[in-house]
């Protein structure tokens, strides 16, 4: 077990929740949540009722406003009760004319009430419906972040803070990111927890948003800049492992085999990824097929640092526990939008001896068909990584030339198998006779350490390798995932598609787990309508499939759109709430993950 000192963004979500209205009789209950004047009419029209009944024969009328302070009026106009509740023993003439009196006073005590009300919910219905836009976000002034910056300048040490144009832009634009970007007002590099929460509750004073930067490698826009000014809180000094404690997961593993301990941190996402950027992501990666992703078991607990500054540890180190929510899992795959993590737990797993061999196909229908049979076979235990290449990657590979060998030019599987090597040879003969049945043209076990580690090493630089496709091309990388079944027609229908459009792509994927990448490239940014269609195009298809609009990558602003359409409105308006109740000024990341409004797709424009 490794304790990780890193960052991952949270954001404290809060919102007032909607207002309820009641008025309460004996026969009626009646409850409403309409606009301001609905309310006055109607409840104007309920104290009326409520007051004739009083004056005739006299009611227990309830009004509850639940306002912040949580006010309770009650009116007691009970038939034979004096004001203060006792008996009365005066007669039902006094009662009756008691009673006249409150009926009176409830008309105007109501009345007055329900003017209240009514416009305590018309601001709380239009801050509701503006949630969805991020009509709750309401940022400082400039003259407020200024006060802000130099509050931070105070608090922090001179070198931790960062105006300098340079390194605003390095931090709000990304190389492998096509989603529109922008400077942030101020970097600040904290040492520290402390350091954050001072963070924290300075931008919470001046309303000025934040964005947690870690390892800058995502791919869907998460840490761009905020229009109007930001905080960028660069974790990068928080790299010191604390109890043999992290930095970024490849560090992690290295300094784990120095010191001997033979146990690894499985996960296994792009390179230059930092723990705390796989919290904010829910990344995987190639070990998927094997060891799961970041929102199985691999984080124990981690440390969040709220919006209002106050820090808190989600759950013991014990291996196991049934106290409470597991909020440690709220955290993966909220963006930095709900907080930033300044620690975390992880749980290690021992390091098994592994080799890799590889297989070709005459297609993508007959690699997996054989995925699933090996999968569903005897040697499926041993299996690490499953990983399926298409044929355009496996000429990239053969003309990047960095490769020990040239490989047949057709869809092919990576595997990866772990295991004692007598038990490595014996699935791999296994797995050799799976790919001959399924009209494999080729298997290929290595015959040594170091062929393993070339011939993983060719799946690994797949980005590199898919951009010797094209000179002086760049690419745009895109994930989704879908049911494994799904996997080939979502692959068939995928290059269909991109060969009408002319664009060249390499496709790779997680075949154990129906996870699918594509790389698009392009020279010209007159190339990019095409790619940003055909990138839309993916989704839908995964979408029509049953599957997700990011198996690994993560939500950010690029795939944000697509979530009312897969999770559904119930469930995207309650991720909304939870942001609102954490983050009340919405400050944490804004405009990322959560969509501003249900929007239906229209059809693709670009002609087949």
């Amino acid at each position: 077990m490794v304790s990780i000192f890193t960052y991952s963004p949270r954001g404290r979500n809060g919102h007032k929740a909607a207002r309820s209205f009641m008025l309460a009789s004996p026969a009626v209950l009646y409850t409403t949540k309409f606009d301001f004047l609905s309310w006055i009419f109607k409840g104007a029209g309920m104290t009326l009722l409520r007051g004739m009944a009083g004056i005739l024969r006299g009611t227990r009328t309830r009004l509850q406003i639940p306002s912040t302070a949580s006010t309770l009026v009650e009116l007691r106009t009970l038939r034979g009760y004096t004001t203060n509740g006792s008996s009365s023993s005066s007669g039902p003439a006094t009662s009756r004319s008691i009673t006249a009196l409150y009926g009176v006073l409830g008309l105007i005590l109501v009345g007055s009430a329900s003017v209240r009300v009514g416009w305590e919910l018309r601001k709380s219905n239009e801050s509701s419906s503006a949630l969805s836009d991020r009509g709750f976000e309401k940022f400082g002034t400039p003259a407020d972040f200024n006060k802000a910056i130099a509050q931070l300048r105070k608090e922090l040490p001179l070198d931790a803070v960062s105006t300098d144009s340079d390194v605003l832009e390095s931090h709000g634009f990304s190389a492998n990111s096509y989603h529109p970007g922008m400077a942030h007002s101020v970097v600040v590099f904290p040492n520290e927890t402390s350091d954050v929460v001072a963070i924290m509750k300075i931008a919470t004073a001046y309303r000025m948003p934040v964005v947690a930067y870690s390892g800058g490698t995502s791919l869907e826009g998460h840490f761009s800049g905020i229009d109007g000014g930001c905080i960028c809180v660069d974790m990068s000094e928080m790299n010191r492992i604390l109890e043999v404690h992290g930095i970024s997961w490849e560090e992690l593993n290295a300094t784990l085999k120095e010191r001997g301990i033979p146990l690894f941190f499985p996960l296994d996402p792009g390179p230059g990824a930092t723990i705390g950027g796989m919290i904010g992501t829910g990344c995987s990666g190639t070990n998927a097929v094997k060891y799961g992703t970041a929102k199985s078991h691999w984080f124990i607990n981690i440390t969040v640092v709220l919006p209002n500054g106050e820090v808190i540890k989600t759950r013991s180190r014990a291996k196991k526990s049934s106290a409470g929510f597991d909020l440690t899992k709220l955290f993966i795959g909220a963006e930095g939008t709900l907080g930033i993590v300044t620690e975390a737990t992880l749980r290690l797993t021992p390091v098994v001896p592994t080799s890799v061999a590889v297989a070709a196909f005459p297609d993508v229908r007959q690699a997996a068909n054989a995925v699933q049979e090996i999968v569903s076979s005897t040697a499926g235990d041993s299996l690490q990584c499953i990983e399926l290449v298409d044929d355009h990657f496996m000429r990239a590979t053969n003309k990047f030339g960095q490769s020990q060998r040239k490989y047949l030019e057709k869809d092919s599987l990576f595997f990866k198998l772990q295991g004692s090597p007598s038990s490595i040879k014996e699935n791999a003969k296994i797995i050799q006779g799976i790919v001959k049945r399924n009209g494999g043209l080729s298997f290929e076990l290595a015959k040594s350490e170091k062929e393993a580690i070339d011939l993983w090493k060719d799946r690994k630089n797949a980005l590199w390798t898919s951009l010797a496709l094209v000179p002086n091309s760049r690419g745009w990388s895109t994930d989704v995932c879908v049911p494994m079944s799904r996997l080939p027609d979502l692959v068939y229908g995928t290059k269909r598609d991109l060969e009408k459009l002319g664009i060249v792509s390499t496709i790779v994927g997680h075949a154990g787990d129906g996870n699918f990448h594509a790389l698009l490239l392009f020279t010209d940014d007159k190339e990019l309508p095409a790619v940003r269609e055909a990138v839309h195009r993916i989704v839908e298809r995964a979408l029509d499939m049953e599957g997700t609009c990011t198996g690994e990558h993560g939500v950010g602003i690029g795939k944000k759109e697509y979530l009312y359409q897969e999770l559904g409105e119930g469930t995207v308006d309650l991720m909304k709430q939870i942001k609102r109740t954490i983050d009340p000024l919405g400050i944490m990341n804004p405009g990322k993950l959560y969509p501003d409004k249900e929007t239906k797709h229209k059809a693709p424009h670009v002609t087949l």
